[in-house]
């Protein structure tokens, strides 16, 4: 049994992705990393109709124990940027499967996701 969302998909550096419509995502980091990062204080991402690539930096987190890459989850071009999380990073904390969003993102192909873990997958990534 897993205790991470299910009608998500996962990155193994700890992003989340979830599916808005059939070429739209939204993508956030998972409740364990804001969890290991403790107390977020500044979040940068890229602007509105910038391009990310999976596998590639879209933005930092920074928190009082670290800077952390985050490590795009897909490709495609930035649709909208959570201004709340930017002028409030603690709501990555507080919710970071709901209003701890970061940023939608219109994929460059269809199946940008196909490769993603299911949440019974990640899990076994974070408790093995």
């Amino acid at each position: 049994m897993t205790s991470q969302p299910v009608d998500l998909h996962y990155h193994p550096e700890h992003m989340w992705v979830r599916a808005l419509d059939a070429s739209t995502v939204e993508i956030g980091i998972s409740d364990f990393a804001q969890g290991c990062l403790g107390d977020i204080t500044y979040i940068h991402l890229p602007d509105v109709n910038e391009s990310v690539t999976a596998g590639d930096s879209l933005g930092e987190v920074e928190s009082a124990k670290a800077v952390s890459d985050l490590v795009s989850p897909a490709s495609g071009v930035v649709a909208a940027v959570n201004g709340a999380v930017l002028d409030n990073p603690e709501l990555v904390n507080e919710d970071p499967y709901g209003k701890g969003w970061m940023l939608r993102l219109t994929l460059s192909k269809a199946d940008g996701t196909s490769d993603l873990l299911d949440a019974t997958g990640y899990e076994s990534i974070i408790r093995p």
